[in-house]
């Protein structure tokens, strides 16, 4: 046992530094806006009330839901292992981070070999990027883990693991989809002798559908008829000619490149895609020169084009959680070839190069937001202002809604009242006014606007954000 110890001491040491960078002060790091608001206080009612829900976040695209895996099977159960406390969905995110720093060694050194296991794993465990998407609760997030065991699964011929994998990461993101190309692809490179296990796969996938069909059912097909209109209508949205995205394509791969391996350096993001272009290509043309294949590498190639191809093909700005399917294979194919095509003094150079902009662009270097603390004591100010009268409220921000705050006057039982329910004495106005102005009388919002005539009784700040009370006029 000491001797396996003692032969594992590096990959427990890297699965330590990931663990330490995702999970120290998650409180005061992790993010606390309003999906994740949102998500606490839709599963807080069904904790304490029993209120079932059917489907999950809404997509920020195309008035389309998710299935509601992702707030049962994670923000639950970190709600209930941490009392409540908002943050222990990101707690449970951040170990699932730290699973997947050690899957990638584990697949990586059965594929590859122990040098790019160990990089592999070493790079996504630093890579700021990746930490920023692992130390908070968000349906994303869960992408990079269940992408990963979905193509090993379908590697292994283990459909219905394969199966349970892409449910899961189909209710993280609809870009899941994405998935199913390279999946296709290694399903028939494998050949498989026995379909019973596939059709066991595709019944589990759509029982799974259950529930999103149950809500259809009950609000006259609303999600699919979304579904279809963003497919429909694509002038905005998609487009389904796939060479249209072919010129695309090298300006994506630099930009995942950049994102995850370069740390968001430009420059060396460049330098890291050129030589990641280079070694691809070539690779690939030796094995087919010498009819020689590498199937591990055949696998994380198709993932990698599929992916890239299928981000190309969407006419908005790719943010870097779309690409999140895309996290593991960018590291371990890299660092595969580098240690195959390169000298082992300059592959090992160049990794120091990329562990050094890693550390130099880690989120430790700033201060951390506190968002969780911030809403908690802004709402505790409010209901102490109250003075246990029921009060409306009202949140004016640019990249923020309300969910967040509500979460903690829920949970303190607050008297706030909806304003299209009661409008009360009092409104309480939170402004957050990062690239805003903070004036709330006259202001448009319908939160504030259907409150009426109103002057400020009271006017204080926490954390450089600002509360107002607000009381009704003669006027009104």
């Amino acid at each position: 046992m000491i001797k396996r110890i003692k032969s594992s001491w590096l990959i427990i040491a890297i699965v330590l530094l990931a663990a330490f960078l995702r999970l120290y002060r998650i409180s005061d790091y992790t993010e606390f806006l309003g999906d994740q608001g949102r998500d606490v206080v839709i599963v807080r009612e069904f904790l304490k009330n029993g209120d079932l829900f059917f489907i999950g976040p809404q997509t920020s695209v195309g008035n389309m839901y998710l299935g509601p895996f992702y707030y049962y099977l994670f923000v639950a159960p970190g709600l209930l292992l941490t009392w409540f406390n908002p943050v222990g969905p990101s707690i449970v995110v951040a170990l699932l981070g730290v699973l997947t720093v050690y899957l990638i060694y584990k697949f990586s050194l059965s594929w590859f070999g122990s040098f790019t296991a160990y990089t592999a794993a070493l790079l996504y465990a630093i890579s700021p990027v990746v930490i920023k998407y692992s130390n908070f609760s968000w349906n994303p997030n869960v992408m990079p883990l269940f992408s990963l065991l979905f193509i090993y699964f379908v590697s292994k011929s283990r459909y219905v693991l394969a199966s349970l994998a892409f449910i899961i990461c189909l209710n993280s993101h609809f870009l899941a989809l994405l998935l199913l190309p390279p999946a296709a692809i290694i399903f028939l490179l494998n050949r498989p002798k026995k379909l019973k296990p596939v059709f066991l796969a595709i019944i589990i996938f759509i029982l799974s559908l259950t529930p999103q069909i149950l809500f259809d059912i009950k609000h006259d097909g609303q999600n699919i008829k979304s579904i279809a209109s963003f497919f429909t209508y694509r002038e905005t949205t998609v487009n389904l000619k796939a060479y249209k995205a072919l010129p695309l394509i090298p300006e994506l791969f630099n930009q995942i490149n950049t994102r995850l391996l370069a740390s968001k350096n430009i420059n060396l993001g460049y330098v890291v895609s050129s030589i990641f272009a280079i070694l691809l290509l070539t690779d690939i043309i030796k094995q087919i020169k010498a009819r020689k294949y590498n199937l591990p590498f055949i696998y994380m190639s198709i993932w990698i084009f599929s992916g890239v191809t299928g981000l190309a093909l969407y006419k908005q700005h790719i943010y870097d959680h779309y690409f999140a399917f895309l996290f593991p294979p960018v590291f371990i194919t890299f660092t595969y070839l580098i240690s195959r095509n390169l000298p082992r003094f300059v592959s090992l150079t160049g990794i120091t190069i990329l562990i050094v902009f890693a550390f130099l662009e880690n989120p430790f270097r700033w201060e951390p937001p506190h968002q969780i603390d911030t809403t908690k004591a802004i709402i505790n100010s409010i209901i102490n202002e109250s003075n246990g009268q029921p009060f409306n409220f009202s949140l004016l921000a640019k990249m923020n809604y309300d969910p967040g705050y509500r979460y903690f006057m829920y949970e303190n039982n607050a008297p706030v009242k909806l304003l299209q329910d009661e409008i009360t004495e009092q409104l309480f106005v939170v402004c957050e006014p990062f690239q805003m102005n903070c004036q709330p009388i006259n202001h448009p919002e319908w939160s504030v606007a259907a409150f009426g005539w109103a002057k400020i009784d009271k006017e204080w700040e926490i954390s450089g954000i600002k509360v107002f009370k607000l009381l009704h006029t003669q006027g009104s």
